[in-house]
């Protein structure tokens, strides 16, 4: 790890946070796991910004991410990019509260993405994204009006399932 680096007092931020005050067993399924993927992207990035490329964290890191991909794949979470997308639409208030990260990633007029498990604001910077962005954006997954959403019972969680039912089947 490089001492000097930015970006370790970021990961250790993300590392502190807790959901001690909630029951992830009663978040809806789908937006828990995406939930879960995009802290790991988060720490996905951080750790290559603080360690080397082929760290054994990650390398973790990335087979984990890998393992993903199959898995976003199952079931309604296939759904969830249209969801933001209609949320941005037919709910503009609701996607103006989501964090900023899915706003942005999922968003299909947004450019940033997920490159190589990497967060990817704009792909025409190669430079490394400001720590204080990165700050706000592990807020925002934390905070207590959103994470409330979550809960298979609220808000959010009931315009997922008003969005899946109207999809039609794969």
């Amino acid at each position: 790890m490089n001492d000097g680096n930015d970006y370790h007092p970021v990961l250790e931020y993300l590392y502190e946070k807790s959901l001690i005050l909630h029951d992830p067993a009663l978040f809806n399924t789908v937006l828990y796991f995406y939930y879960l993927d995009s802290l790991a992207h988060i720490d996905y990035t951080l750790s290559l910004y603080c360690y080397n490329y082929q760290s054994p964290k990650n390398i973790i890191g990335a087979e984990y991410l890998r393992w993903r991909i199959d898995e976003e794949r199952k079931g309604d979470r296939t759904l969830f990019p249209g969801f933001i997308n209609w949320l941005k639409e037919t709910h503009p208030d609701k996607f103006a509260a989501l964090p900023s990260l899915w706003q942005m990633i999922y968003d299909t007029e947004d450019p940033a993405a997920y490159r190589s498990f990497r967060i990817v604001l704009d792909p025409d910077d190669t430079s490394q994204i400001p720590s204080d962005v990165l700050f706000a954006i592990i807020d925002e997954f934390f905070e207590q009006e959103f994470l409330k959403g979550l809960y298979d019972d609220a808000s959010l969680a009931v315009l997922f399932r008003q969005y899946a039912a109207n999809q039609l089947p794969v």
